[in-house]
């Protein structure tokens, strides 16, 4: 039976009620990047000029690509972009690989300690970063490493001006671990017992039951991990000195010596932030898909 014209308008109604404030929070969010991506392409004296007006966020005037090109004019932007993906690449990887693994065993096995581990886990949430900046600073230039001279591998001191101290900190995480280990719990245990029947061990029931069936949680992750590797600044900045070592949010710093160039700002953020968005669109369906089915249980 078809809906009478009065359920039609209501149904329009509530559905303009949705989407109004829904278009208005989308404006107000998109319109910083299209303000960022517009004034890549003028020159300063414009972006002054039409700052306060609708201009701003529109791309009229006198356009073209010399910011672009003043940018790796400036700063040797794909050494930075190079830097960036590695170390954000690792990060994610092995940080998927690790927190995982934390959450299966604190979700699927049984073991004594486990739920007091996981409120530590937890607890470390609430210490901020700059409160054991310095101390892991004097910590990571005390660590042993290889590193290469001459030709020969030789053994040193010290990870200041490395990948390893951009990488290895930060893989463990306390909140993926605890997402991780949320999700897995909604996965059920029957599945181990059956799969444990046929002789598979804890290992294998990870990577072939469990893994398959978290998806939406490991691109949840992945997206939440990447974000803070992709825009670390402060730690970069204070374990590396060597230009050719520093990744692209730190690079930023180049562009606000003596007089600051605004249009090559805005062209560099635009190529620093495509990334952000391009892995945002690619795993979208399911980051939401996560954040919608995981939920906080207890």
């Amino acid at each position: 039976m078809a809906s009478n014209p009065s359920q039609k308008a209501a149904k329009r109604r509530r559905a303009l009620l949705l989407y109004i404030p829904m278009t208005i929070f989308a404006a107000i969010f998109i319109f910083p990047l299209i303000f960022m991506f517009v004034s890549s392409l003028k020159p300063d004296a414009q972006i002054l000029a039409d700052v306060d007006n609708v201009r701003a966020l529109l791309p009229v005037g006198d356009l073209s690509l010399d910011n672009y090109a003043g940018v790796f004019d400036r700063v040797p932007f794909w050494r930075f972009l190079f830097n960036s993906v590695l170390v954000t690449v690792l990060i994610v990887g092995l940080g998927l690989l690790v927190n995982s693994l934390a959450g299966f065993a604190l979700s699927r096995m049984e073991w004594k300690g486990r739920k007091v581990l996981l409120t530590l886990i937890i607890a470390t949430l609430i210490v901020p970063f700059e409160t054991i900046a310095v101390p892991m600073v004097y910590w990571v230039s005390k660590l042993p490493t290889l590193v290469f001279e001459d030709g020969l591998l030789k053994y040193d001191f010290g990870w200041l001006n490395t990948y390893e101290v951009m990488i290895v900190p930060f893989i463990a995480n306390a909140f993926s671990i605890f997402l991780f280990t949320q999700y897995f719990s909604t996965i059920p245990t029957s599945i181990d017992e059956a799969a444990r029947i046929d002789g598979a061990g804890w290992f294998s029931i990870y990577w072939r039951v469990v893994v398959p069936l978290a998806g939406p949680a490991f691109a949840t992750v992945a997206i939440l991990t990447f974000l803070p590797a992709w825009n670390a600044y402060l730690w970069p900045l204070m374990v590396v000195q060597q230009e050719s070592m520093r990744p692209v949010m730190v690079g930023m710093q180049y562009f606000f010596q003596l007089n600051t160039a605004w249009g090559e700002v805005m062209a560099y953020t635009s190529l620093i932030t495509l990334p952000v968005l391009l892995v945002f669109l690619v795993f979208q369906r399911a980051f939401v898909s996560s954040i919608a089915s995981s939920g906080v249980k207890g």
